[in-house]
Order: C-alpha cells, then sequence, then structure tokens
C-alpha cells in the first residue's frame, strides 16, 4: 500500500524522502539544529527542492556544517565557495552563514546549546497543527515573527518570519504534518 503524505512531498524521491525522516521530527542535536538554520537560509527565494538537490555539495562544502570551523572562514574560502557551481552561490548568503556560525556559538556560550534556546520558544514541545489542506498552513506566525526577532538582535542574518517557521517545520518545534498524511499522530 502506498504511503499518503503531505501534499507538498508526493512525486519527488528526495522530498518523499526528507518528509518521511525528517520534517517534522523534534530535533535537539545543535549541529542538525545549525544544519537546518543554515540550509533554510539558503532557500530564501528557491524552492525546497533546489535545496535538497544541492544538499550533498552544500554539505561538502561547508564542512559537514561544522558551525566551529563554518565562523573562522576568510575571504579565501568565500572566493572559493563563490566558485563552486554545486551549492547556491550567492555572497550574502555565504556571508550570512559565516556571520550565522558566529551567532550560534554566542548563543551555545549564552544557553549551553543552542537546543536549550530555541526550543524554549515552545515549552520543550512540539506545537501539534491539524491542518486538513496545504492552504491551511501559514508560511508564518506571531511565533516565528519573535523568533525572527530575537535572533537578528543576537546578530542573525536571512532568518525572516517566513524562513524561521520553516526552520521550526524542518526541526520539529511545529508539526504541521497534514490529517491525511501517514506521519500525522
Amino acid at each position: 500500500m502506498e504511503k499518503i503524505r503531505c501534499d507538498w512531498a508526493n512525486g519527488n524521491e528526495l522530498e518523499e524522502k526528507y518528509h518521511d525522516e525528517e520534517w517534522g521530527t523534534a530535533q535537539h542535536d545543535d549541529q542538525k539544529l545549525f544544519e537546518m538554520l543554515i540550509l533554510e537560509s539558503m532557500q530564501a527565494g528557491l524552492s525546497w527542492s533546489t535545496i535538497l538537490k544541492k544538499r550533498a555539495t552544500l554539505t561538502s562544502a561547508y564542512d559537514q556544517f561544522d558551525y566551529l570551523k563554518i565562523a573562522k572562514y576568510d575571504q579565501e574560502k568565500v572566493d572559493l565557495l563563490l566558485e563552486d557551481p554545486g551549492i547556491i552561490r550567492n555572497k550574502l548568503k555565504i556571508k550570512a552563514t559565516i556571520n550565522n556560525a558566529q551567532a550560534f556559538m554566542a548563543i551555545r556560550e549564552e544557553y549551553g546549546r543552542f537546543d536549550r534556546f530555541i526550543w524554549a520558544y515552545v515549552d520543550g514541545k512540539p506545537i501539534k497543527n491539524r491542518w486538513q489542506d496545504i492552504k491551511e498552513v501559514p508560511a508564518s506566525t506571531e511565533l516565528s515573527d519573535r523568533i525572527s526577532k530575537d535572533l537578528k538582535k543576537k546578530g542573525f542574518k536571512f532568518l525572516g518570519t517566513t524562513t524561521v517557521y520553516a526552520f521550526m517545520q524542518a526541526t520539529g518545534m511545529v508539526d504541521d504534518h497534514l490529517l491525511h498524511c501517514f506521519k500525522c499522530q
């Protein structure tokens, strides 16, 4: 029997795998949270399928999303990234990634873990929505507005409210699996 998924994840193998194995699953590993912050910020203005297609190359180019290494990238590394056709070659996004690695480390220093900081917005428990139709799923919420503003105050870039809401969905802070989806519980 074929699995019934959320409407956005049908017909594309990468999207189906991402939907089935990651999206909406509570993520508490700081390394993975950082990766998703970067992937979501890279996605701004592009389709998620583009990011999924480039994910392996992005992972390699950005040192497995090691925020300690990325925070130390210099102009020579930026120039190398700008020459890599397998990634998103947007200079502002590349510089934002370096900046965000530094801001991420500052939050870890202040809170011990980024996980502790970000999950406090939802009291450590996923918000479980009960949407019947994909048209009901918001692009942003008052909470993503607040988190985006707070992240900007802490120095993050390319993390507007829509990007933050997508990050919340990706990391399971928000469970937006549609009612007809096999992942909806």
